[in-house]
């Protein structure tokens, strides 16, 4: 089978960033796959999805080997990949660790989950997305380029992944590839960086998603952005 619409993928998209996109791609009629770990969660964004548009929910964990290769025979079921958002994160234990006193297995799960499982995931989509002169998207952070306390084992493994995302643009010229940096938003896994404050000042996932769908609308270079450079974020 294949679609005439355009096929998304965007794994993480249960809630925050994730979601927002899910929901902003399935206005304009684009097809999604979407998963996250949490089965119950994934449903009920499924739910919602699906009064506007077709969407599969694969729930389970992108580090996890047979759960890419059920996402792969996904899409192969679909016939195209347009887009694939290498979303899903983790963060770490919180509070943050200063990496001098930082667990070494959690370090492992952070690299694993936001460097590793994003490659492996593209390397399954690649010819898919190669097909249909597709778009990568991998979410990056601020944390990737500057130096804050107690985020060296999120912000070093986004760091990877920008340069992973720069290389694979360099070796897949006939794609789109992309390290976006969204901005702080006001997610869980934000407050889960800042325990116990109050982080209602900065602005739900939706405010940017306008500058996500710019990105895909204006295709530049492959590069690294951030939402900011395509449109402010709207009023929550």
């Amino acid at each position: 089978m294949t679609l005439e619409s355009p096929v998304a993928l965007i794994t993480g998209a249960s809630a925050g960033l994730g979601l927002a996109l899910a929901h902003g791609l399935a206005e304009r009629g684009w097809t999604l796959v979407i998963d996250a770990r949490g089965a119950e969660a994934l449903k009920d964004a499924a739910d919602a999805l699906a009064a506007r548009t077709d969407v599969v929910p694969l729930a389970g964990d992108v580090a996890d080997p047979e759960h890419r290769a059920d996402l792969l025979d996904a899409v192969t079921e679909l016939g195209r990949l347009d887009l694939l958002v290498n979303n899903a994160s983790y963060l770490g234990p919180s509070p943050l660790q200063a990496l001098a006193e930082a667990d070494l297995d959690e370090l492992r799960r952070v690299y694993e989950v936001d460097v590793l499982a994003p490659l492996a995931l593209t390397q399954l989509l690649l010819p898919a997305l190669t097909t249909a002169s597709g778009v990568l998207i991998n979410i990056s952070s601020d944390a990737a380029v500057e130096a804050y306390e107690t985020w060296g084992g999120y912000g070093s493994a986004k760091a990877a992944l920008d340069h992973a995302t720069k290389v694979l643009a360099a070796e897949n010229p006939a794609l789109a590839v992309y390290a976006v940096d969204p901005g702080d938003l006001r997610t869980a896994m934000h407050q889960a960086a800042f325990p116990g404050e109050d982080i209602s000042d900065r602005p739900e996932p939706a405010t940017v998603v306008p500058s996500f769908l710019q990105l895909l609308d204006k295709r530049p270079a492959s590069g690294r952005y951030r939402a900011s450079e395509f449109a402010p974020a709207v009023t929550s």
